[in-house]
């Protein structure tokens, strides 16, 4: 496999779209994960009739397996390692602070600190949040000027600055991309989207925290990987990247075209809660450098990509409405 990519946290959705990605356009592609991959509904690379000529998996914990991690990166010797491993999930980081920053700090810097004396290493990207700059005022661009306001987005403000500092110090070849909200086929079902989906084709209530006011920019996740594809090939070593359309709207309205796409009334589908510890209202993100550096633009509009998500999950409901829908924590 020399020369081709290495993708840490596979089976997210998007490690596993950009898997998907990467194969159509004839990479080889290692992909780690810490847990066995999912249902191949969760795993768009196995939607290719080829997928296993391109790719292979091996289940790595990055807090308990870092040496088999690094045995299978100099035996395989790629020359892209993508970085999609976080500790996620914004409400439960304040449950157990304790395992988000040894999952999204401490063995990222170990990680890191074994990378950067790999010889064959062209490029690392680290896929980070946009949640690191807390509310955004205005439209921002790429920077360091953080005010995360939960443990996960203080977790992953961390690790950016500790990048920050190995690339001024060894220049580490790490690229940091921070996207907008993504979705798409074949997302987790505790996702805003596919949930409110699900609940309006099988009756069910979908609790919206703070009336769903806070303002999000949703891109599809193919765009994303097309974003990520080039800053790992193009994009300028310690340089910051957002990805994100150009367009918002509230959680609400998002809800209510859902709504409005499976014939369910709003007040049928949803009931408002109370807001979320330290929730941001909104992350707006300037990509005038994605855009003009590295020639992307964004190409599937709100309309057609949630179209394109209704389909999955209408074609598999039947399986879908059985799995568990809500996110278990894993230490």
């Amino acid at each position: 496999m020399t020369g081709g990519f290495l993708v840490i946290g596979s089976n997210s959705f998007s490690g596993a779209h950009f898997v998907r990605h990467l194969v159509e356009r004839g990479h080889e592609v290692l992909g780690v994960s810490r847990s066995e991959e999912p249902h191949d509904l969760f795993l768009p690379y196995r939607w290719l009739p080829n997928w296993k000529q391109h790719f292979g998996f091996e289940q790595i914990d990055l807090n308990r397996d870092l040496d088999r991690l690094m045995d299978l990166v100099r035996s395989h010797r790629p020359s892209h390692v993508v970085n999609f491993a976080a500790q996620g999930m914004v409400a439960q980081s304040w449950e157990f602070p304790e395992h988000w920053y040894q999952t999204n700090v401490v063995a990222q810097v170990r990680l890191h600190d074994r990378l950067r004396k790999l010889d064959f290493l062209e490029k690392y990207v680290h896929v980070s949040t946009p949640e690191v700059y807390g509310t955004t005022d205005g439209w921002v661009t790429e920077n360091f000027g953080f005010t995360p306001s939960t443990p996960y987005a203080v977790s992953r403000a961390a690790c950016d600055l500790h990048l920050r500092s190995f690339f001024e110090a060894y220049r580490f070849p790490v690229v940091i991309s921070r996207t907008a909200n993504v979705y798409g086929p074949g997302q987790q079902l505790y996702r805003i989207i596919p949930k409110a989906m699900l609940f309006a084709k099988t009756g069910r209530k979908l609790q919206l925290h703070g009336g769903g006011k806070s303002i999000r920019s949703f891109i599809h996740i193919e765009d994303v990987a097309e974003a990520t594809r080039r800053i790992a090939i193009q994009g300028t070593p310690g340089s910051t990247y957002h990805v994100s359309t150009t367009s918002t709207l509230s959680i609400r309205e998002l809800v209510a075209q859902i709504c409005q796409m499976t014939g369910v009334p709003f007040d049928d589908l949803v009931e408002t809660t109370k807001d979320r510890l330290g929730k941001d209202e909104a992350y707006l993100l300037d990509t005038t450098r994605l855009r003009e550096d590295l020639d992307w633009s964004d190409r599937i509009a709100l309309r057609q990509g949630l179209t394109e998500t209704l389909h999955w999950l209408e074609e598999n409901l039947s399986l879908l409405e059985q799995l568990p829908h809500d996110y278990v924590h894993k230490p």
